[in-house]
């Protein structure tokens, strides 16, 4: 393994500036449907660069670390 190789971590293309965060957990099959996103961040379960988000419409840039659980995707 690199150096600074960030393990379990996914990475997400994202062709815009940025996006949603509601679409990048469906865009990265960390919900099954978009309505699985609003009980998951009421739950707090949703980070975004570690802290907890409960905005679904939150804009995530490139670089954003999101987390649900122990799934991790970064935005590239």
């Amino acid at each position: 393994m690199r150096p600074g190789r960030l393990v379990g971590m996914r990475e997400v293309e994202v062709r815009d500036d940025g996006i949603r965060l509601g679409q990048l957990l469906k865009l990265a099959d960390l919900v099954d449907q978009g309505s699985d996103v609003r009980p998951l961040l009421e739950q707090g379960v949703v980070t975004v660069g570690g802290r907890v988000e409960t905005r679904r419409g939150r804009q995530l840039k490139k670089g954003d670390v999101v987390a649900v659980g122990d799934e991790k995707v970064r935005l590239v």
